[in-house]
């Protein structure tokens, strides 16, 4: 699980269908297997439509109350 969410990590910028593909993979592993998912693997999910969160590259960092950068 850990090794798909880092690949997928890795990967999301050149190819960003592949890296969907592998965290939505460890994911449904996750489920099916209930395991549960550790804290740090499951921030890379949306909490609303699960989909994958890619930091930096997908996503937006906000820093303090200043606008989002």
């Amino acid at each position: 699980m850990q090794i798909l969410i880092n690949n997928a990590i890795s990967n999301a910028k050149m190819n960003p269908e592949l890296s969907q593909r592998q965290a939505s993979l460890a994911q449904r592993i996750s489920t099916r297997h209930k395991i549960r998912m550790p804290y740090e693997l499951k921030i890379v999910f949306c909490k609303k439509c699960k989909s994958f969160i890619a930091p930096g590259i997908n996503s937006r960092i906000r820093l303090g109350r200043t606008s989002v950068k």
